[in-house]
């Protein structure tokens, strides 16, 4: 089993869902996907592999390393075909706290705050079935070394 196998089980996982069991997006105007030239939302490891032909979008160096990788950016112009979105928009705004030994946790991202209105009304207000794929998606990655050391890395950085 390899990064991409679990990332590529944990995109499936998400291919349908949203965060609410409608386009979220128009509470928003899509804010999440807005950015600039060197804004971007990471791949995970081996996701790379996804995007080689990619026509919307561009890959950059993040200039940081997650899991003893260079990190990098997924940047794109704002629309995609939704079976193309990167395992991090798909998980949008959720992300994994890591407690005591062994133990994760589903949490708002708190660098969604920024971005998403769905932030104000907490986990709690997101559809379930999303939530359920996403703690699905987030222990198969778990389960692979690699995705495993970027997502403890990426849970130190980004921990207040």
């Amino acid at each position: 089993m390899s990064a991409y196998d679990a990332v590529l089980d944990a995109r499936e996982l998400l291919e349908t869902l949203t965060p609410l069991k409608t386009d979220c997006g128009r509470l928003c105007g899509g804010a999440c996907c807005q950015g600039d030239e060197g804004t971007g939302m990471l791949l995970f490891p081996g996701e790379e592999a996804f995007y080689e032909n990619c026509a919307f979008a561009r890959i950059i160096p993040a200039d940081f390393s997650l899991g003893g990788e260079k990190a990098k950016l997924f940047v794109c112009g704002g629309t995609c075909e939704r079976s193309n979105r990167p395992l991090a928009c798909r998980l949008f705004p959720l992300f994994l706290k890591f407690k005591e030994e062994g133990v994760t946790k589903l949490r708002m991202d708190v660098r969604a705050k920024a971005v998403c209105p769905l932030t104000d009304y907490g986990i709690k207000a997101l559809d379930p079935d999303f939530k359920q794929a996403a703690r699905k998606a987030y222990d198969r990655l778990l389960e692979d070394e690699t995705c495993a050391a970027y997502l403890k890395d990426l849970d130190e950085a980004f921990s207040l």
